[in-house]
Parts: C-alpha cells; sequence; structure tokens
C-alpha cells in the first residue's frame, strides 16, 4: 500500500499580512520532489483564503487571535491569517488515514501558526508523526526542535536527506520515475497568479541578508525549464507570474534577458512582477525595453538607504547613481510612479530617522512609489551579529521577537510617534 503524506502550509499569525503574491513554494518543491516516489500526496494551504484582485494579490481573512506574552506591550491587534480551523479540520478529516504528515514554516516569527497547525492536526488524525522544515527549522533548529510539537526538525532544502527522515516512521521510498513539476500537480484549482523561481540563493552578501546560508551556491534553471513553466500555466488560465528570484537580474545578458526576449518572441500574453527587490546596477537601455515589452506590471527596486557609508558597509547593493540611472531608463521606457517601487530600509543598526527621512524625499524628487521597510534581524547575518555585540539583543533572542514590527517597536529606540508621521507622509505622498 502507497504510503499516504499529507502537505501543510500553516497559518500566519502577526499584527499585519496581506497576499503579495505569496505561494509556500519550497513546500511545493518538496512535493515535486516527492512525486518521483510511488506515495500518494495531498497538500492543504491555510493561507488559501483571500479574494485575488486583478493582479492575483489579496486581503487574507482573518482571525483575532491570543497575544503571546512576550508581545503583550505592543499596542496593536494579534490575528490568524487564513482559513478557520474548522476547514482546516474539515479539509484534513477527508484525506485520513494518513501515514506522515510534512509541513513548512516560512518566517521564523511565524512559529506559532506552526505550533497551532501540529497541535490540531495531531489532535485530529490521531497523532501522526509530523516533520518541519521551512525557514524557522534551518535558523533555529533547537527552538523548533522544543517548541513546535513536531517530532522530527527537517533543515535546509530538499534531498535525499528527507527520504532518509521519512525511514525514522517506518515509510521507504524509492525515486523511480521523472518527478512531475508543483504546477501539474493539481493543488491549486483557481490560483490567479503563479510563482516563478528561475534562480536559487544569492551570489552576493548583504548585511541584513539570509538567502546564502538559507540556500546555499547560487544556481539557475535553463532558459527552456522556464519558458515551459510559463507557457503550461498560462494555458491553465494563469496571466500573472511572481518572480520569486533573489538576484534575478545578476549576469543579465546570460539570464533575465534572453527570458524575457523569448516571452516577447512567443507572444505570451503575461504580467510579470517582481515583488522582491531588484539590483538597480543592471537596469541598461535593453533590459529596461525587455522589460516593458514582456509585461512588466510590477517592479521593485532595492535601495534600503540614500547614505552613502551605510550602502557600503551593508554590502555595496546598490548605490545612489545606480538607483537614479535605472529609474530614469525605465522611466523612459513608459513605466510609471503606478508601476516603480523602491524599497526602503528603516531600523538597521545605528540608523536613525534623519536617514529615512532624507531617502524619503530623495525618492520623491524620482516620483517613485516608495515601500518603507521595517528591518527585521536574521539570526547569522552580520546584522544580527552586530546587534548582538552591541548588547542590543542577546543571540538566544526568541524568533517571535524578530517580527519586523516587533523589532520597530522594541529595538529601535526610534519615537513610534514620529515613525507614524513617517508612514502617514509616505502613504500620503503614495496616494497622488
Amino acid at each position: 500500500m502507497k504510503p499516504r503524506i499529507l502537505l501543510i502550509n500553516p497559518w500566519i499569525y502577526d499584527f499585519a499580512a496581506f497576499n503579495l503574491w505569496a505561494r509556500p513554494l519550497g513546500l511545493l518543491t518538496v512535493a515535486e520532489y516527492l512525486s518521483s516516489s510511488d506515495a500518494d500526496l495531498f497538500f492543504i494551504d491555510c493561507m488559501d483564503s483571500y479574494e485575488p484582485n486583478d493582479y492575483g494579490t489579496g486581503k487574507y481573512r482573518t482571525e483575532r487571535a491570543i497575544k503571546p506574552e512576550l508581545l503583550k506591550r505592543l499596542p496593536r491587534h494579534y490575528k490568524r491569517y487564513g482559513i478557520s480551523i474548522d476547514e482546516f479540520k474539515a479539509k484534513l478529516r477527508s484525506f485520513l488515514p494518513l501515514d506522515l504528515v510534512l509541513m513548512t514554516s516560512i518566517m521564523s516569527y511565524w512559529y506559532p501558526g506552526a505550533q497551532d497547525a501540529i497541535s490540531v492536526a495531531k489532535e485530529t488524525a490521531g497523532n501522526i508523526p509530523v516533520i518541519l522544515g521551512g525557514i524557522y527549522p534551518t535558523l533555529y533548529q533547537d527552538h523548533a526542535a522544543i517548541h513546535s510539537g513536531a517530532d522530527q526538525i527537517y533543515s535546509g532544502t530538499v534531498n535525499g536527506r528527507l527520504l532518509s527522515a521519512f525511514e525514522n516512521f517506518g515509510i521507504t521510498l524509492t525515486p523511480g520515475r521523472e518527478p512531475i513539476p508543483w504546477y501539474k500537480l493539481g493543488f491549486y484549482a483557481a490560483p490567479g497568479f503563479s510563482p516563478l523561481l528561475t534562480s536559487q540563493g544569492c551570489p552576493f552578501q548583504c548585511s541584513y541578508c539570509a538567502s546564502r546560508f538559507l540556500f546555499g551556491e547560487y544556481g539557475r534553471k535553463s532558459i527552456d525549464e522556464i519558458v515551459m513553466e510559463i507557457e503550461e500555466v498560462n494555458r491553465r488560465g494563469v496571466h500573472d507570474f511572481a518572480f520569486y528570484d533573489d538576484a534575478l537580474l545578476h549576469d543579465a545578458e546570460n539570464h533575465i534577458k534572453p527570458l524575457l526576449k523569448t516571452v516577447v518572441q512567443r507572444c505570451l500574453r503575461v504580467r510579470l512582477h517582481a515583488p522582491n527587490g531588484l539590483h538597480a546596477r543592471f537596469v541598461d537601455d535593453e533590459l529596461a525595453g525587455l522589460m516593458k515589452s514582456a509585461g512588466f506590471a510590477t517592479i521593485r527596486l532595492s535601495f534600503e538607504t540614500a547614505d552613502h557609508t551605510r550602502q557600503e558597509s551593508t554590502g555595496g547593493k546598490v548605490f545612489t547613481g545606480d538607483l537614479v540611472r535605472s529609474v530614469r531608463l525605465l522611466q523612459k521606457q513608459g513605466f510609471s510612479k503606478e508601476h516603480i517601487g523602491v524599497y526602503l530600509l528603516y531600523g538597521l543598526p545605528g540608523q536613525g530617522l534623519e536617514e529615512v527621512e532624507e531617502g524619503i524625499a530623495f525618492l520623491q524628487g524620482l516620483n517613485v512609489r516608495i515601500h518603507l521597510a521595517e528591518f527585521s534581524p536574521i539570526r547569522g547575518t552580520a546584522c544580527w551579529n552586530e546587534l548582538v555585540a552591541a548588547g542590543t539583543i542577546p543571540d538566544d533572542l526568541d524568533p517571535i521577537l524578530t517580527n519586523n514590527t516587533v523589532f520597530s517597536y522594541l529595538y529601535s529606540g526610534y519615537d513610534q510617534a514620529r515613525v507614524d508621521r513617517i508612514k502617514i507622509w509616505v502613504k500620503d505622498y503614495n496616494r497622488v
């Protein structure tokens, strides 16, 4: 009898959440990997609970949740985002009996969602064994082993180690055929949009980012493989594609440019979105034109700060001149403030609000949309180590306190009234 394995993307517990082309692509990749073996796979996405807008994004359903003790000081409502607990139980019962549950936990500070989903799954399915993977158990193996309720913790990316982990629960799987691409497994009846990951990892080493040690060496898919995925999903009625790459524009001559040229040549009717910050320095006149011709509707550029010294100290990802040049090239192709957004960080170690205000004024002069991004420290990064060395945080800080909203409020030292005024300033500017 074939093993029956359920994959679960748990709820989000947070103060704010919005589906900005979010799918549990790591978990879907696990399903794709397992499809090469003889097993029955089932899937529950607790976050598949929103009404998509024209581009496929949208608001999640929410319910008020009890605020954890560590977060009691924050004067904001804590919520559970996603389907109801009753819906989750009903879906789970429909797949019984099961031999194993695989669960992901994406952001480390969302671990309460995994805790609850594991607890409800065991209660509903009779103490079924659960393996927990994802970013949270990769960065916090000890914490996850003690607090998650999972029977086993799996860290890192999917490979043969996962099949070895199955053997601890009496399940032996042997790959015997070509894996089925995740988008052909039928887990989303009406996806609205599709995630698109053309590369994994990042060749750069920004001080606040964990991409390199989460995903290992940087690698890319072939252009043919990417185009085949776009065409297959597009034939299923999906027109919006969101790039998940951390370095989409890197080595543009051999990657993004030939990809976009193929999209144009094949007259694919798609809208392309880049919610992750793009490297502005790699935008040239040809690439800007290709982005327009291929159907880019959402462009987000990384800038982080207008302070040159901090630009250098955080990794030299982008300098002010790079941003100005790339924005002007994109505007020349017809992209407007509606399409071009720029991320501006606040809350970095040692960063004052004056620096943030100067950055806002500078970006207003470029006539781009401003996206304020609250800094969230990630364990193992240079910024994390700097905060620990300065005594701002302990190295064993509970991951729930790394939530960007929480960290800014508790550890930045900012005047929160001034922060609120800055947010209103940006919101009013973006409306115009």
